[in-house]
């Protein structure tokens, strides 16, 4: 049997190394990109070199983001976006493109919940978080894939889930924002199937209880904060900062070869139940 003469190992160069984690001049769109974890997420793309669109329902917060970024010295630019409407969504990206010069990258943010114990959900909150939290993704996938596959230089999708794609809660009224956050995990899989040929990329990241404002209620309830730390094996709330390192990841070259799937940043939850 012939044996082929050359070493099938690549050579492994000391500039792709340094580049795993570099995002220099990469376009990134956040929709939701002012909360918690948008937040960190934009700042955090700008400063490893990335110039970034943040879009959100409360233009005034995305402009004054996009402000702060601009003042530290990145490209920064702001739309105003209700991600409920996928005829928005489409105007709002194609605006962002032109801005940015395209799309690389995009992280999507937008997510709420409503909480309603199982036999008082309305049709009216159901439909809502469908809207925002499934819907929204599906289109905004959509909307950005159209871009990209455009600009013929593949891409990545990088979409915000919950350990609640995974986990139900006991006692709680999670029946819809459990119901999108599963659905949306498959979303990122059959998105990741589709757009594989065009060299685009889309995963998912899934944080359990991030300390915020948006979880302010849930831990000023008796009890509800000693439940969450006795349930966490590392035993404490997380970090929005210990969130966009897997966000980092997946738009990075590091990322390049994982798609179609979920990292849980949960503190070993997903692990333990």
């Amino acid at each position: 049997m012939n044996r082929p003469e050359s070493n099938l190992t690549p050579e492994i160069k000391s500039e792709a190394i340094d580049r795993l984690f570099d995002l220099s001049g990469l376009r990134v769109f956040i929709p939701g990109g002012y909360g918690a974890i948008g937040e960190v997420t934009a700042v955090a793309m700008a400063r490893r070199g990335a110039i970034v669109a943040i879009a959100g329902r409360n233009p005034e917060r995305a402009d004054a983001l996009a402000e702060r970024l601009r003042t530290d010295g990145a490209n920064a630019f702001s739309f105003a976006l209700d991600a409920r409407h996928p005829a928005e969504i489409a105007d709002v990206t194609q605006r962002t493109a032109e801005a940015m010069g395209g799309i690389d990258v995009l992280v999507n943010c937008v997510g709420i919940q409503r909480e309603q114990a199982l036999l008082d959900v309305t049709e009216e909150a159901f439909d809502e978080i469908y809207a925002i939290n499934l819907k929204s993704a599906m289109f905004l996938g959509q909307a950005v894939a159209r871009a990209q596959i455009a600009q013929g230089i593949g891409g990545r999708h990088i979409h915000l889930l919950s350990v609640r794609a995974q986990l139900a809660l006991r006692g709680r009224g999670y029946s819809a924002y459990c119901a999108t956050k599963g659905g949306l995990a498959m979303l990122v899989k059959q998105h990741a199937m589709e757009l594989a040929p065009y060299n685009i990329t889309v995963n998912g990241v899934a944080p359990t209880f991030i300390r915020s404002e948006r979880i302010r209620h849930h831990l000023e309830r008796e009890g509800f904060r000693d439940f969450i730390l006795e349930r966490n094996p590392l035993g404490r709330i997380g970090e929005p900062l210990e969130v966009v390192g897997q966000i980092v990841v997946f738009a990075a070259p590091a990322g390049s070869y994982m798609t179609g799937q979920i990292v849980y940043v949960d503190g070993g939850v997903t692990a333990s139940q």
